[in-house]
């Protein structure tokens, strides 16, 4: 592997007028940038990656195989060089790309102007060894002008920045190969660990601790009303009791999170002490103590950059960052804005330009400033080459002059609105505080408290306001009128109300808060985010309740063990600290492989990773995954199959859908209050065998319990019975229209009793059987669905031998097709509707040709339109990496070439 410590030197000499191949990631971004650049010009796409470390032992070349590195794919004794090996599924590509090189006089990588984008840049040039001269085209935004400059003004590769994400590349296998094997033996197996993907995930546990060990505190105040006795609107106003005798009245800051006063000599009103007070001070005299006026400035929110674009998408239309990203990168690719990964806010001038050109054309020449706005980054090691993100093009087109429909249109407006706003005038008016007293029947002085907002000019909110995560937070163009007053005014109280609170816990993560801790902390890239997001929920460490995000009782022990034993590995301050260390690597100040070597060997008496992962004996499996519920003897315990209570032996299971927090003493002792599930039906007079009727992992069934083997006769050796050859109860699920309450033995009986032989076609049985995919008959290797359960016990061979001279129909809709359970709207990506159907796992989304199951915390009533694309679009990923069940019918080969 070539040192990388500089930029790339040029290949030779430019092309002239040959032909130019330019290779970008997506076949989508190819076809525009192709339109743009017309003749001259070749334009492929990688389609993403064309390698990457090995991502199994059977990918690793058979050199290597016996190299004690080689499962990491990184030579960790050799300056970690790493092992690179072209994708399966990228090799046709990959010989497309060289044959169109070979026709070419000039290549122009042309992949995105980030650090990923620039380490796919330079594995194109090393898998496809052009022996052309070969320059990097870099450009912000796929419109005509940018996209011919960008060709006419190429530049060399930047192997520092390559260098730095070949860096986080390698730190990330190390840290995942090495820690997730850990979680595997000690915790559940196929579960695995991340550099950000594990802090984020503490994240989300250490919010739902502080909501388990919350205690909440109960406190009251009196809120009056006052007349003023003028004729001017408003006439009356209302006010919050502040202070009695000097003596602040407590407030919901005032208390611990043990529900425990922190605000001594705050004065803490219980319900009756309020309701006196407040009889106390009706039919009393009022006067205004002061007033005081202040003006109120209100400065524009920057351009979006990738974080703040998701945090908004996700409070104003419901996205979740996976998905935000999703739409704008169509839209980037199509030309409607600039690139949606960066995290600069600044503006190129013709952008700041068409911003204010497009404020005073549409709101007036006053709403413009006299100067251009200027924003700088606050991010720490933000990547300016790039722009804010923006309409593309040095004139915006507006949401309706794009053509564009659906969630591209929604968020295209945002993105717009957000732009022009950027570069209006400051909203200015009047903020003004008043304050009331008055002197209760006990002779208390009482002071009461108000305080209210006017918007003189709008300015930029007339054309955007930003939302808030709480949904109790004002919005920016929200007015308080207060009445106009001066000191000494007597006022009349109208009502005095004693009015009960309690504090509330910390509000769960949602995608757009945690998207801001993470960067608030300054862990990971913000350009990650959303695919971080996407793992922790996939992984199954976190599930959603409408927008909150909550950890599984899976992700409490994973985070038990990581913190206990790997604490620096998942301690907020190490890992932003990691960060600075690779961003010095990309600035070319830390030097590579002194960096993995301190982090994988250690330094200074400091264990690496190494030695950290390689003892694990004293690791107590049991303990890390059990977790006691306060104040009682029981114990939630993560088992191979999922969360389960224990107490002294005595077991029950969690159901899928309860929040930790929300898993308290009380419901504790309820789960195991409730039925076990067995039903015991009867004897089957055939077998003299007891019957009962179950709960199981996979839904209700009912099974046979079988005699205990007989003892060895005296001095007899007991038989060694072989697992396979060990008699095994007769099971069978229960139907549809069944339940566990209404089951009787003569169903148990039919039950068991399948499979069914009808009797022989051509010489093979036929069966009828209850599948996975719901009932079947069976001859052979050959299957025909049946229309409902209860034919299971009605068919009959003839009816069998239509079945089977008719035509095999495949897919989910093999039986009659039921009605949808709720219709969604048009996927984004196929642009076909796409419904909710019931299958027999459960509900799941379509659109016709992709069907996605609906995932733990997603509900039917619930599930959006923009969700529902997410499933999709993950579920076609996954048939396109090969691990789904989709396959391409398979070629036949061509006769090898002698």
């Amino acid at each position: 592997m070539p040192a990388k410590n500089g930029t790339a030197k040029r290949g030779g000499q430019d092309a002239g007028g040959g032909t130019r191949l330019v290779i970008v990631e997506s076949p989508a971004k190819a076809k525009t940038i192709a339109g743009y650049l017309g003749g001259g010009y070749i334009v492929e796409s990688s389609i993403g990656h064309i390698r990457d470390l090995p991502g199994s032992a059977s990918e690793v070349p058979a050199k290597y195989k016996g190299e004690a590195w080689a499962k990491l794919g990184v030579n960790v004794d050799h300056e970690f060089e790493p092992l690179y090996v072209v994708n399966a599924d990228k090799k046709q590509q990959v010989a497309k790309l060289k044959k169109a090189l070979a026709e070419a006089d000039e290549l122009l990588l042309a992949t995105d102007e980030d650090r990923e984008g620039e380490a796919i840049a330079w594995h194109l040039q090393e898998v496809l060894k052009p022996k052309v001269p070969v320059h990097r085209m870099v450009f912000n935004e796929i419109t005509r002008d940018a996209i011919r400059a960008a060709a006419a003004n190429p530049r060399e590769l930047n192997l520092r920045l390559v260098d730095a994400q070949e860096t986080r590349r390698i730190l990330d296998r190390l840290y995942g190969y090495e820690v997730s094997p850990v979680l595997w033996k000690k915790v559940m197996p196929k579960l695995s660990a991340g550099r950000v993907q594990s802090v984020a995930t503490r994240l989300v546990v250490e919010r739902e601790r502080e909501r388990i060990a919350f205690v909440p505190a109960h406190y009251w105040d009196i809120q009056a009303e006052f007349d003023t006795g003028k004729a001017d609107e408003p006439k009356a106003f209302k006010a919050g009791l502040i202070s009695v005798d000097a003596k602040r009245v407590a407030q919901g800051r005032d208390f611990a999170s043990d529900g425990t006063l922190k605000t001594r000599d705050a004065l803490h009103l219980d319900e009756d002490a309020a309701r006196a007070l407040a009889e106390r001070l009706t039919d009393r005299p009022y006067e205004v103590k002061s007033v005081e006026r202040k003006p109120y400035t209100r400065k524009p929110y920057p351009p979006f950059r990738t974080t703040t674009l998701q945090q908004e998408a996700s409070r104003k239309l419901g996205f979740s960052a996976k998905y935000t990203m999703s739409v704008a990168q169509k839209l980037y690719e199509n030309g409607f804005i600039t690139y949606m990964r960066t995290d600069s806010i600044q503006l190129s001038e013709t952008a700041i330009t068409a911003a204010r050109r497009q404020a005073a054309s549409l709101f007036g020449a006053e709403y413009v400033p006299d100067k251009p706005r200027v924003y700088a980054s606050k991010v720490k090691n933000a990547q300016e080459a790039h722009e804010a993100i923006r309409p593309a093009g040095d004139s915006f087109r507006t949401p309706g002059e794009t053509g564009l429909s659906g969630d591209q249109f929604r968020l295209y407006e945002l993105i717009w609105k957000r732009t022009i706003a950027s570069q209006m005038n400051d909203a200015r008016g009047q903020s003004v505080s008043i304050r009331v007293t008055g002197t209760s029947t006990a002779n208390e002085l009482a002071e009461f408290g108000a305080t209210g907002k006017t918007i003189t000019f709008y300015g930029f909110l007339k054309a955007y306001v930003e939302s808030a995560d709480d949904p109790s937070t004002d919005r920016d163009d929200q007015e308080r009128r207060l009445p106009n007053l001066d000191e000494g005014d007597p006022l009349t109280a109208l009502a005095m109300e004693a009015e009960g609170h309690s504090t509330r816990p910390p509000a769960r993560f949602t995608e757009a808060s945690l998207v801001k801790e993470l960067e608030d902390r300054e862990i990971g890239r913000p350009s990650t985010y959303a695919s971080i997001i996407g793992t922790i929920i996939d992984r199954g460490y976190v599930f959603k309740k409408g927008t909150a995000l909550v950890p599984s009782f899976l992700a409490f022990a994973v985070v038990n063990l990581l913190e206990q034993h790997f604490g620096n590995l998942v301690d907020y301050d190490f890992t932003a600290h990691m960060e600075d260390g690779l961003d010095e690597i990309a600035r070319g100040e830390a030097e590579r492989v002194r960096w993995l070597t301190r982090f994988y060997f250690g330094d200074n008496g400091e264990e690496g990773l190494r030695d950290l992962t390689g003892d694990i004996g004293d690791i107590d499996a049991k303990e890390i995954s059990s977790f006691p519920i306060k104040g009682t003897d029981i114990l939630i315990r993560v088992g191979r199959y999922g969360p389960y209570l224990d107490r002294e032996g005595d077991r029950v299971n969690i159901p899928e859908d309860i929040a930790p927090d929300e898993l308290t003493a009380a419901k504790a002792e309820e789960l195991f209050a409730q039925p076990s599930g067995d039903r015991e039906l009867g004897v089957d007079p055939a077998t003299g065998h007891k019957i009962i009727a179950k709960s199981g992992r996979f839904g209700p069934y009912v099974t046979e319990i079988l005699p205990e083997p007989e003892p060895p006769a005296e001095g007899e050796k007991k038989k060694r019975t072989k697992k396979a050859d060990a008699a095994k109860p007769r099971t069978g699920s229960l139907f549809k229209t069944m339940s566990l309450d209404t089951v009787t033995l003569d169903d148990a009986l039919k039950l068991l009793s399948l499979p069914r032989t009808l009797g022989e076609i051509d010489g093979e049985p036929v069966t009828a059987q209850n599948g996975r995919f719901g009932p079947y008959i069976k001859r052979g290797t050959d299957s025909r669905s049946l229309g409902s359960e209860d034919e299971l016990f009605t068919v009959t061979l003839d009816k069998a031998k239509e079945l089977f001279a008719q035509p095999k129909q495949r897919g989910r809709g093999r039986a009659a097709a039921a009605a949808p359970l709720r219709e969604l709207g048009k996927d984004p990506a196929s642009d076909q509707p796409v419904v909710v159907k019931e299958g027999r796992f459960g509900p799941y989304v379509t659109d016709g040709e992709t069907n996605a199951s609906l995932r733990k915390g997603d509900e039917v009533e619930s599930i959006t339109i923009q969700r529902a694309a997410e499933l999709l679009a993950e579920r076609r990923e996954k048939v396109a990496a090969g691990g789904g069940k989709k396959k391409a019918p398979a070629r036949r080969k061509s006769p090898t070439k002698s």
